[in-house]
């Protein structure tokens, strides 16, 4: 396959004529979006991000934010789900780069055996309630995850846990679990306004043992630490992209609205006020994106996830966000009350944008952190 952005976005819209044609029903029953991982797993796109020589296809981090864009348009229950384990492969990818001894074999198991990682990093962020207790070569787990996005496909949960009593002075491990080891359990919680589709369930940790050589870093309680940050840095791209893409699918669904409503003696698409509105959300559209790929052109290819880099990426991210909530409030007032009819679409694109708010960083805590930076703070335990 040649690695292009093409390539990459066809094989996108591939998998979102699947989950399209099943997006409806997944919103309406709150169930997870299966089809479409069914056929990402027969098109390869799960192993997206894996470099070629490790068997995946060899995306780059702007590669699969063209693609998440374009799967996006087409449902955004599908994109976000898989966007969760596309950033944390492309977290492994980096890891690899890094010399890092672990990340090689991770990599060879997303692409031979097609394991799927889920997380749990937007539910206890800094300060888990999870508890690890040490015991002999390791350490027993218990706790609750919540918000594990695509949990019914997931093979791994990456997450997190702390030890001792949780407060300034205790430390935080992070792992990975196997769902299917012992004393792990999903319970299906997920009945929520809008991403419907992604079975975010909850994950029930009950004594899970996790060797000690499986812990894949550390950090002090509270703080943003190494292994946080290098998440972070490789979601907020991905996520903003997604996030575009379902804004980007609005917008289209509006237009052909209008050019489906040029009748009478003054067709839509004559109206001063309907150009505005559809050159609006081009510009909002338009100036996201650029804030995302610019983004990334000052990352360049040999980044380091770091404070810096942290912060750049968040900002595109709450840019996209929040411009993608107003494009799809500007493509419903375009359409008008046709809009709110739930077969069109719209409504849900509606409601599953506005979950891109509550991804950490939130958009308000994007900028107290990107201040604190620019004002010298290291912005991550040391």
């Amino acid at each position: 396959m040649t690695t292009t952005v093409d390539t990459f976005t066809e094989l996108a819209a591939r998998i979102g004529a699947v989950a399209q044609e099943h997006a409806a029903e997944h919103d309406r029953d709150a169930t997870f979006v299966t089809e479409a991982y069914d056929a990402m797993r027969e098109h390869g796109y799960l192993r997206l991000a894996v470099p070629a020589e490790l068997g995946g296809l060899g995306a780059s981090m702007r590669q699969v934010c063209h693609a998440q864009a374009e799967l996006a348009r087409h449902d955004g229950a599908t994109a976000l789900s898989v966007a969760m384990h596309q950033y944390l492969t492309l977290v492994q990818a980096y890891r690899y780069r890094k010399g890092a001894p672990d990340a090689a074999g991770v990599l060879r198991r997303v692409a031979d055996e097609g394991i799927v990682i889920a997380t749990s990093g937007g539910s206890d962020w800094l300060w888990p309630t999870t508890r690890a207790v040490p015991v002999d070569d390791g350490f027993l787990v218990t706790g609750r995850k919540v918000f594990c996005s695509q949990s019914p496909a997931a093979t791994v949960v990456a997450t997190c846990a702390v030890l001792g009593e949780p407060g300034e002075d205790a430390q935080v491990l992070h792992f990975s679990v196997p769902l299917a080891a012992p004393g792990v359990r999903l319970e299906e919680t997920w009945d929520t306004l809008g991403m419907r589709g992604t079975a975010s369930h909850d994950v029930v940790l009950e004594d899970v043992f996790v060797p000690a050589d499986k812990i894949a870093g550390r950090r002090p309680y509270g703080e943003l630490g190494a292994p946080l940050l290098t998440a972070t840095v490789h979601f907020a791209p991905v996520g903003g992209a997604t996030y575009h893409g379902i804004a980007a699918g609005a917008r289209d669904r509006a237009v052909r609205s209008i050019e489906a409503g040029n009748r009478g003696p003054m067709p839509l698409t004559a109206l001063p006020r309907v150009h505005r509105q559809v050159g609006l959300m081009d510009a909002k559209l338009s100036t996201s994106w650029w804030s995302l790929m610019g983004a990334l052109d000052d990352l360049g290819d040999d980044y380091v996830a770091d404070a810096r880099t942290l912060a750049t990426v968040m900002l595109a991210k709450r840019q996209a966000v929040l411009s993608a909530i107003e494009v799809v409030d500007l493509a419903m007032d375009v359409m008008g009350g046709r809009s709110f009819f739930r077969r069109s679409g719209m409504e849900r694109a509606y409601r599953d944008v506005r979950a891109g708010t509550f991804h950490p960083l939130t958009p308000e805590a994007t900028l107290t952190y990107a201040g604190k930076v620019a004002l010298g703070d290291p912005g991550v335990a040391e």
